[in-house]
Order: structure tokens, then sequence, then C-alpha cells
């Protein structure tokens, strides 16, 4: 089991024969009240945490990006190399 509880709207009309032919579908109603509970678990970030997660990020895909072009380009120059006998114009 999880450590984790459940909220009243999610537990209600749980029963260990889950699956069954005979279950009834989430109503409308029941689905909005698991959406509220689940969104009032959600913790947001602060203002500094973001500009510091916007800015991890961003250094990572630049140097993801650099990483990709350095292996593009030395690739492309070892391809070229190949196919053309090694005589550059």
């Amino acid at each position: 089991m999880s450590s984790v509880s459940d909220s009243s709207a999610t537990q209600k009309g749980r029963t260990s024969d889950a699956g069954k032919a005979g279950d009834k579908r989430t109503g409308p109603v029941t689905f909005y009240r698991q959406v509220v509970a689940e969104l009032r678990k959600v913790v947001y970030p602060t203002r500094d945490q973001l500009v510091t997660y916007f800015l991890v990020v961003m250094a990572f895909v630049l140097v993801m990006i650099a990483i990709v072009s350095l292996l593009d380009l030395g690739f492309g120059k070892a391809v070229f190399e190949i196919f053309t006998g090694g005589d550059s114009v």
C-alpha cells in the first residue's frame, strides 16, 4: 500500500473488486472534485525558484546544442574526407 493518503473524493466508491464488469464510470461532479482535490496538493515554485530553474534549463540546453553541433561538424568533415578521398578544394 502507498503511504500517501487519498482524499475523500478519491476513496469514495473504492472496492476490493475494482475492475469488474459492473463498475460504473466516474461522474462529472466526482471527477471535478477529484481534480480540485489534486490541484490543492500542488506546490507552486516561488519567483526565485522559477528563475533558477529557467537558467539551469537554458544552460543545459545551450551545452547540449554545443555538443551536438560539434559532433555534427566533426562527423560531417569525416564523411566529407572519406567520400572525397581527402582532396579539399
